[in-house]
Parts: C-alpha cells; structure tokens; sequence
C-alpha cells in the first residue's frame, strides 16, 4: 500500500493582547448668561485644543441647548483642563462653567 507523504503542517497559537486604557469620561460645557460666545470659542480652542469649527458647533450647542459635551479624557487630564479654563474664566470676569461625568 503507497501512503502519500505527509505535508508538513505548522501550528501557529495566536494570542490577543487587550490594552487596558483608563477609562474616559466626558467633560460638559454649561450654559450661563453672562459668558460671550467668542470666549466660550476661544476657551474650547485654547484649553480643550478643539477646532474653530469644532467649538463654534459646541459653543452654540452649549447656547440653544444648555450644555453640551465638549470632548472625552482620561479622567485625571479632564480635571487638569476643566481646572485650568475655569480658572482662566474667572480671571478674565466669566461665570463659565464645565462639569465632568464618567463615561459608561
């Protein structure tokens, strides 16, 4: 009997590596009365690095409809930016406020 030589055959073991990224929560941009809109515009560009386009959308989100959320980060850089525009707001005279809500 003539037995067909065997193929050599390679078994590849495939393992898939998760990252593990720290978790993101949103940083939300509130209305109020007495913040103008270029410094709202100027605050998102200059402290959450968004484009002119970008941060007029949010900006008059933030106007028509109260908040609006502004961009997602690690929670640590969140604090650091919303800590560093609201102190940048009340030293230029402006009420502008920001929250930040983990993400689910």
């Amino acid at each position: 009997m003539n037995q067909a030589p065997m193929a050599n055959t390679e078994v590849v073991e495939r393992t898939e590596v998760k990252e593990r990224l720290a978790p993101l929560s949103r940083v939300v941009c509130h209305d109020d009365p007495v913040s103008t809109m270029d410094f709202v515009m100027h605050v998102l560009m200059d402290h959450f690095r968004l484009t002119y386009d970008r941060a007029q959308d949010r900006m008059l989100t933030v106007h028509n409809k109260g908040a609006a959320v502004i961009a997602h980060y690690p929670r640590n850089l969140a604090e650091k930016r919303v800590t560093r525009a609201k102190g940048y707001a009340r030293a230029n005279g402006f009420p502008l406020t920001f929250s930040i809500e983990d993400d689910e």
